[in-house]
């Protein structure tokens, strides 16, 4: 069995986070593990607090990881200081996983911030340049490239900016674009677009740690990455379709839709 492994949040409203990370996995027959950078309280309607790890043991949950189970990718999540990405980085150096997809979180659906300003530099100089892809949205792009976006070609151009802190693909997502949900790859040679319907749905809490997970666990499935992206908005895409709305804000997306549909299940 392949391996997978995240380092985040916890969400303890399961949409999100790590939770959202291990069904996600599950959910393509990777057996997942976890790192939790920090603990939130969460529901569907707001985040009300915050605890971070501290830094040693975020590392020492990757050194007993790594020694034992060693991942075939790493998907990285909310890293909310810059703490916690040094121990990060350290790790990474320590153990040289080879597939590392970042997705840069900085605010949550409700709109809680979840990394701090002061940190936003540690992530561009310590953790963009040691990623595979990294995967962000288009408020993240901004933060990230400096660029205002409001279109294809503005999120081309965040691409090239993020790039140059030394990742090896950028994938920008079009999720906030007002008419169709189109992302761009980057791999530093040429880009390429991937549309998918835009779903009128408000159930998308998670929507971008099971992206990104989905990217992580079809890389450690042995797909390339152009692929992984492809197989991994396929995912997200039917997730959304058949997000489960519960709770009284933005429901979560449904990570096992296939397994329901075939069981018969009705969510």
């Amino acid at each position: 069995m392949k391996l997978a492994l995240t380092i985040a949040g916890s969400d303890s409203g399961g949409g999100a986070g790590i939770q959202a990370d291990l069904k996600t996995f599950s959910a393509h027959g990777v057996f997942g593990m976890s790192v939790i950078t920090s603990v939130t309280a969460q529901n569907t309607k707001a985040v009300i607090g915050v605890e971070d790890i501290s830094p040693e043991m975020v590392y020492l949950q990757m050194k007993a990881v790594f020694e034992d189970l060693p991942p075939d990718a790493v998907k990285i999540g909310m890293v909310s200081s810059e703490a916690i990405i040094k121990a990060i980085a350290r790790g990474i150096d320590e153990f040289n996983p080879e597939k590392v997809v970042l997705d840069p979180v900085m605010i949550s659906k409700s709109g809680h911030a979840l990394l701090k300003p002061d940190a936003i530099d540690a992530l561009k100089k310590e953790l963009i340049k040691r990623c595979l892809v990294v995967t962000p949205n288009i408020p993240e792009a901004q933060a990230l490239s400096g660029i205002t976006i409001k279109n294809v070609e503005d999120m081309k151009k965040a691409a090239e900016n993020i790039m140059s802190y030394g990742c090896r693909a950028v994938i920008v997502k079009g999720g906030h674009l007002e008419d169709d949900a189109v992302d761009v790859f980057f791999d530093g040679n040429e880009f390429r677009e991937l549309r998918s319907e835009k779903i009128p749905t408000k159930n998308t809490h998670g929507t971008g740690c099971s992206f990104s997970s989905a990217i992580a666990a079809n890389l450690a499935l042995g797909h390339d990455l152009f692929t992984s992206f492809k197989l991994a908005k396929e995912y997200i895409t039917s997730a959304i379709k058949n997000s489960v709305n519960i709770g009284g804000g933005a429901g979560p997306v449904h990570h096992f839709f296939n397994l329901y549909q075939k069981a018969g299940l009705n969510v």
